[in-house]
């Protein structure tokens, strides 16, 4: 049974700094690109970034780049997502999701996804 498990959101300030950690078992994780995405109130989910299976390449959301890294620790069955100088429309719920091929950037590319988890930028 495949698990991918968020943590580490919740209520920030703007300005702040976040780091989300994604954990995944039940699959052979070096062999997904792994995707973030995040929800707001209302609005559809969006893609904010990807990672390749080996880590090597990288594709991000031009509202979060520069702003953004998603590291991966294939040893370890995760990756991370860093984001700094957050800022109130940074609140959503943030997903992370696996991908069996290439860099997809649409929600319908996934295959698993993570329950999600909250993330508050109060101003």
């Amino acid at each position: 049974q495949v698990q991918l498990v968020e943590s580490g959101g919740g209520l920030l300030q703007a300005g702040d700094s976040l780091r989300l950690l994604c954990s995944a078992s039940g699959l052979t994780f070096s062999k997904y690109a792994m995707g973030w995405f995040r929800q707001a109130p209302g609005k559809e989910r969006e893609f904010v970034a990807v990672i390749s299976r080996s880590g090597g390449s990288t594709y991000y959301a031009d509202s979060v780049k520069g702003r953004l890294t998603i590291p991966r620790d294939n040893a370890k069955n995760r990756v991370a997502l860093q984001k700094n100088s957050l800022k109130p429309e940074d609140t959503a719920v943030y997903y992370c999701a696996a991908r069996s091929m290439v860099l997809g950037t649409a929600p319908s590319d996934y295959t698993y996804w993570g329950q999600g988890t909250q993330v508050t930028v109060s101003s």
